[in-house]
């Protein structure tokens, strides 16, 4: 009798000492994994890489936009390190996937279609998992930077817009990484990736002015958002005079933005923590978006 209690205590307390979680909550893994998870049916494309940093949260939440002037060639790894960081500095990060040039689905408007899906995801995401969707910023590098605006400039919309969401989220924040706010005045510029935004937008501004209109964060001011383009005086595929330029229509529209040029920082240094370049990139995000009991 002793030993068939015993086989029978076995089994069942193990059971029983299971954490038990509550219903459509996701059970934690270790701090700092990688968390893939899709936001749309084609899940090779359409997903985003979720990292949660130690402790019981809920965090606020850097989401991430790679850039790659758009295309296939370039996806969400170039972002990797910097969500690393950012992991370890207490946010949590999602990193996004979206289809691309040479991609079927990519371009227009497929491209913008996914970084909206994969943006408006994150109440879903709260959900499941410790995160404060509405203490989000959107930290974009190069296109990716691009996108990051535009996410907070889509809500004026029209209804007739295929990049049209009713209700998008709206950040509370955005850093463009040496974005490109002007595609009209970018695309007619010399250099390979200057040549990518008539393939993204299906022409160059004179021939489809419309699509320009809706997708550059230039010509959909204000934007209604607190914003920092971080800029690197000797970057050479984006020009200063982007951020510059912009930065002052922006003020000019009444929107509360800052520039901040990095001495000597090429395209890529911003992306690279420990590079000289990357306490500006952690000050224009904590300036923005404060891990508490942290002030600006």
């Amino acid at each position: 009798m002793k030993i068939l209690l015993a086989l029978l205590l076995s089994v069942l307390l193990p059971t029983c000492q299971r954490p038990v979680h509550s219903r459509g909550a996701t059970p934690p893994a270790p701090a700092g994994a990688v968390r893939r998870l899709a936001y749309g049916p084609e899940s090779l494309r359409q997903f985003g890489e979720l990292r949660l940093p130690p402790g019981a949260g809920p965090f606020p939440v850097v989401v991430a936009l790679h850039g790659g002037c758009w295309l296939a060639t370039y996806d969400l790894q170039t972002m990797t390190p910097v969500c690393e960081a950012l992991t370890r500095a207490g946010y949590a990060t999602w990193n996004l996937e979206y289809r691309r040039l040479g991609q079927r689905g990519g371009g227009w408007p497929g491209t913008f279609q996914d970084v909206a899906r994969g943006f408006d995801f994150l109440p879903e995401l709260a959900r499941r998992y410790p995160i404060l969707p509405r203490r989000v910023l959107v930290l974009g590098h190069s296109a990716g930077g691009q996108l990051a605006l535009w996410l907070a400039a889509r809500a004026g919309l029209p209804p007739s817009s295929p990049l049209y969401t009713p209700a998008p989220l709206v950040p509370a924040g955005v850093v463009a990484l040496a974005g490109i706010p002007d595609l009209a005045d970018y695309a007619v510029a010399p250099g390979g990736c200057n040549e990518a935004v008539a393939e993204l937008l299906g022409g160059l501004p004179a021939a489809v002015p419309e699509r320009y209109a809706q997708a550059s964060p230039a010509q959909r001011l204000p934007l209604r958002v607190p914003y920092c383009l971080v800029q690197g005086t000797a970057d050479r595929i984006v020009p200063p005079e982007q951020a510059q330029a912009f930065g002052r229509l922006a003020r000019q529209a009444g929107d509360a933005v800052r520039v901040v040029e990095v001495p000597g920082a090429d395209h890529f240094d911003l992306i690279a923590p420990g590079s000289p370049a990357w306490p500006a990139v952690m000050q224009a995000v904590g300036a923005l978006l404060p891990l508490p009991g942290h002030h600006p």
